[in-house]
């Protein structure tokens, strides 16, 4: 009877005292609560119901239950909406918007649940990477941005548009600037082997500015030299891709990865199996992939050949208009014209010709009542368009999109809806309507995996201690609004976006709060 008693004045006591201790506790205040049935915390993790907690930019904690002693200045109760880290877009064109007169909001990419944009692709953009980050930092803007340094740039600052390898003192030159960009914070190193200038280097002068990004821990991203049958072919420029990683000893990531024309429909079994067996021999190889059949290009892009646009733009068109050579050109361009699938195959979408806007190359020249390849040429010595170009496959689509190493971008460029809709497209028509993905890939693959293939610390993932960018969607209204004739409508669904912990997006409105970084790189940090 004795110890009965005291056992349970002692449990009593014990209940008291951890009472007290939950009564004493100091409470905490916070900036903000998030939450809701479906958080994704971006990982594998399956979605949990829970608490998301929001202070001073950065996540507080996350938490099946609320902490007691945790209150907030605002709650968002986000319901049956999905919860997830903010989208990273490894592949933009974003920053051509951003400019001192400009708003900066970069809206289009918001409206989509972006939070971060990777610029400077395909070899592109400013050779001054630090520069272009304190702009930033000083303008404001919408979303955070992470820049390469583009070789294209690089190349032409040092060499021009040249036909030719670089003389020892020009690679060195070019070797330069790539350290001083990556001193400065960028990613590492862009190339556009498809374009010009990128097109005239070799894979040896590639290799060796590579290998400059590598010392700083840099990744190597590449529009790589063929993704169809234009010159090398899209095995061997996958190939050459994989070379560039291992003799750079550098990260190597193919941008908006395709099988593109008839030529090389079906390669996508090769080209997995190729990146496969180089990840397994420790190479680091990923890519990115955009969800529309239809890439987007110019006229001139699609059909004529490189060699015809060297040097000046005088010169390039002189070659355009030059009778002799036009027989020989022709043919070169007719054979690029069915690579891509014909003329009904390209779309004119460039706003600039509002003439042609809407009509296939095929459609215009029955208008002007010439031959296609002849279209092409006038629009092109009219100062060219944009155009929307179908030829993909739904079967390399799948293959590549299905592969856990490939990440979501949009390549926006003008005159496509890809820059408007791409990642709200992906979760309606592939997730949603064809199961290729399932909600949990899609935002792995949008969020933790880019933020983790290139080092973007404390990002793309919802975790204590990570930063707060995170985007509330609705599953049953995310969806692009943006067509190949309507490229420009934002997309729906995003009911609320936070960036660097302050909302951007409010009960689906957008406000005009600038509340994106430029993220700069160094080689702690990767």
């Amino acid at each position: 009877m004795y110890n009965n008693c005291r056992l349970r004045f002692f449990s009593i006591l014990f209940v008291a005292i951890a009472s007290c201790a939950a009564c004493t506790q100091k409470s905490e205040s916070i900036d903000m609560i998030i939450t809701g049935k479906n958080i994704y915390t971006g990982n594998e993790q399956p979605a949990f119901s829970g608490y998301i907690g929001i202070d001073k930019g950065n996540i507080s904690f996350i938490s099946d239950t609320l902490p007691a002693h945790i209150t907030a200045t605002q709650t968002i109760d986000a319901g049956d909406k999905i919860i997830a880290p903010g989208f990273i877009d490894t592949h933009t064109h974003a920053c051509n918007d951003f400019g001192k007169d400009s708003p900066n909001t970069n809206v289009n990419y918001t409206t989509q649940g972006v939070t971060t944009v990777f610029c400077n692709v395909d070899g592109g953009g400013s050779v001054d990477v630090a520069a272009k980050l304190n702009q930033y930092e000083q303008q404001g803007i919408g979303t955070n941005v992470v820049l390469y340094v583009g070789h294209g740039s690089i190349r032409k600052a040092v060499m021009g548009i040249e036909d030719r390898a670089p003389t020892d003192a020009e690679l060195e030159q070019m070797k330069s600037l790539v350290e001083q960009a990556m001193k400065a914070g960028a990613l590492g190193l862009s190339t556009g082997l498809y374009y010009v200038p990128g097109n005239y280097a070799m894979t040896s002068e590639v290799v060796e500015l590579a290998k400059v990004a590598a010392q700083y821990n840099g990744a190597y991203d590449s529009h790589i030299r063929d993704e169809s049958s234009y010159s090398i072919g899209l095995v061997n420029a996958i190939k050459e891709v994989i070379q560039i990683g291992q003799q750079a000893d550098i990260p190597v990531h193919v941008a908006h990865i395709k099988s593109l024309g008839v030529d090389v429909w079906g390669k996508s079994a090769e080209v997995i199996k190729l990146i496969d067996e180089a990840r397994q021999q420790g190479i680091d190889v990923t890519a990115d992939q955009y969800p529309w059949r239809a890439s987007g290009t110019s006229v001139a892009g699609s059909l004529v050949p490189r060699y015809i646009m060297a040097g000046s733009k005088e010169a390039y068109h002189a070659r355009m208009e030059d009778d002799a050579l036009w027989p020989t050109l022709k043919l070169e361009m007719a054979e690029n014209l069915r690579r891509r699938g014909g003329a009904e195959s390209l779309l004119i979408s460039d706003p600039k010709r509002p003439d042609i806007r809407g009509k296939t190359l095929a459609e215009v020249a029955s208008l002007w009542e010439i031959e296609p390849i002849d279209a092409a040429r006038q629009i092109i010595l009219e100062g060219n368009a944009r155009v929307a170009s179908f030829n993909m496959s739904d079967q390399d689509m799948k293959a590549y999109m299905t592969q856990s190493w490939v990440m979501t971008s949009s390549d926006g460029s003008t005159g496509h809806p890809r820059k408007y809709g791409t990642f709200p497209k992906k979760f309606r028509e592939y997730v949603k309507q064809k199961g290729w993905l399932s909600t949990q890939e899609f935002i792995q693959r949008s969020s933790y995996l880019p933020a983790k293939t290139f080092g973007l610390t404390g990002r793309g993932e919802l975790k204590a201690g990570y930063v707060a960018d995170i985007v509330i969607f609705n599953p049953e209204t995310y969806q692009q609004k943006a067509s190949y004739l309507q490229p420009t409508e934002l997309s729906e669904g995003v009911e609320w976006l936070i960036v660097n912990g302050q909302p951007v997006i409010e009960q689906s409105v957008v406000n005009q709060t600038l509340a994106g970084q430029p993220i700069r790189q160094s080689s702690a940090s990767r």
